[in-house]
Order: C-alpha cells, then sequence, then structure tokens
C-alpha cells in the first residue's frame, strides 16, 4: 500500500475552519470530528489492507485531499443526524471547491465518498457517546449543584466555549486526540480544566475535584493526570 502523506494538524485545523464556515451547529462540529478523527481515520489502515478498500481511487492512494473530502462528508452525516434542515450537498461542494485545493471533487464524488466513508464506519455512526455530549450533560449538573450550594456565581463564571477552545487543541495534536477514546474521563477533565483557567482562583469555592469523581464514577488521579496534561498543552508556548 502507497504510503498515506498527510498532516494531522493541517486536516483537524481544515474540519474546525470547515464547520466554522458552514456555521453549524456545536454538536454537529462534534460529531463530525468524532466520527472522523476518532473512528474514520484509525479504520483507514486496517479497511485498506483488507479486500474492501483495494481499487477506490479515493482510497489508493490516500492523498490530503481525499482526507479533506471525506472531512466534509463527516460534517455531512453528523448534519443529517442532528439537523432539521441538514446542510446541502451543494453547499459542501461549494465549500469544496474553494478550500481544497490539489482535486476538485463533483457532487457525485461526494455522494461515492459518503458510501465509502459509511464503510469504513461499518455503517456505526452513533453520536450519543462522545465527549461534547457528555461534557454539556456534566456543565448542566454543575450548574445546578454549584446553585444548590449557594455558589451559583461559580456556574456562570464556567464559560463553556472555554471548554469547547479545549476540546478543539486537543484535536489538532494527533497525541491528544487519542484520549477521545475515553470521553467521560476527558469530558470530566476539561470541565475542571476550563474551571481552574476561567473562574477566579479567589472563588475556588466549589469541591469540584470530589464532585466530578461522583458524578462520573471516574478516578481521581486519573482525571488529575488528564487535566496537568490539559493544562500543559493549554500554555505550552505556540
Amino acid at each position: 500500500m502507497a504510503a498515506i502523506e498527510w498532516s494531522w494538524s493541517r486536516l483537524m485545523e481544515f474540519m474546525i475552519q470547515s464547520a466554522h464556515q458552514l456555521e453549524v451547529s456545536p454538536i454537529v462540529k462534534y460529531s463530525a470530528l468524532s466520527l472522523f478523527a476518532d473512528r474514520f481515520c484509525p479504520s483507514l489502515t486496517r479497511y485498506t489492507v483488507g479486500s474492501n478498500g483495494k481499487g477506490n481511487w479515493l482510497l489508493q492512494p490516500i492523498r490530503e485531499s481525499n482526507l479533506q473530502l471525506f472531512a466534509l462528508i463527516a460534517l455531512w452525516i453528523s448534519s443529517k443526524i442532528h439537523d432539521s434542515r441538514p446542510v446541502s450537498v451543494k453547499s459542501f461542494k461549494s465549500l469544496g471547491d474553494k478550500i481544497i485545493k490539489d482535486e476538485h471533487f463533483t457532487t457525485r464524488d461526494f455522494l461515492e465518498a459518503e458510501i465509502v466513508f459509511m464503510q469504513v464506519l461499518d455503517f456505526e455512526i452513533g453520536t450519543s457517546n462522545i465527549a461534547f455530549l457528555l461534557l454539556e450533560e456534566l456543565l448542566l449538573q454543575f450548574n445546578t449543584s454549584s446553585y444548590y450550594r449557594g455558589v451559583a456565581k461559580v456556574g456562570e463564571l464556567l464559560r463553556f466555549e472555554a471548554c469547547m477552545d479545549i476540546m478543539d487543541l486537543l484535536y489538532e495534536k494527533e497525541e491528544t486526540s487519542t484520549l477521545y477514546r475515553s470521553p467521560r474521563s476527558l469530558a470530566a477533565s476539561i470541565l475542571i480544566a476550563s474551571y481552574l483557567i476561567t473562574v477566579p482562583k479567589q472563588r475556588w469555592e466549589f469541591p469540584i475535584l470530589p464532585w466530578v469523581g461522583f458524578v462520573t464514577s471516574c478516578k481521581e488521579e486519573n482525571i488529575v493526570e488528564l487535566v496537568q496534561e490539559i493544562l500543559k498543552l493549554v500554555f505550552e508556548p505556540r
């Protein structure tokens, strides 16, 4: 099989920027990232080595432009799952014409790529157990718990935008993108990291670590280790 020549960071940046240009909702964006980065890309080698992937021009060889097409396909599938009015294939093709530099893909190519994408995933496209949804649920519980403990203002200070910025940053590096394979512990760790970043130190009244450990059943020592890794990534020089 020919070597796969592509950059993970460029590909993730392409996908995140595409989601922003299409103005899709966060659930569409992060479901697509889960489908593409957590499942499609890791399955490519297995699929192409097997007989199923042989002979398909989108996979032989795998170029960065082809992977950019599949990134758009992940967004398209995610939009069809979550949006009452999904983004049209025409909109995806128009965007692809503008930002995919090395190849021109037709509408028919998009339709074929969707089939290939689904085949690589064995048609398993469920997105109910992803870090984004678990994080949303955790944040809602946190706001409720902080209110009843009399520190509701702390919940208001914890910004979900900061959580999403961290999620993007983790996806952009291949070595940290693997953390998404443990979505529950990752969601817990992102919540705590965002708390430490956005809530002023003098307002750290809420016992967030034991609370998160309790509601997620994750071990506190594992959460602390992940939080340290996230904070190191956030604050490392660019």
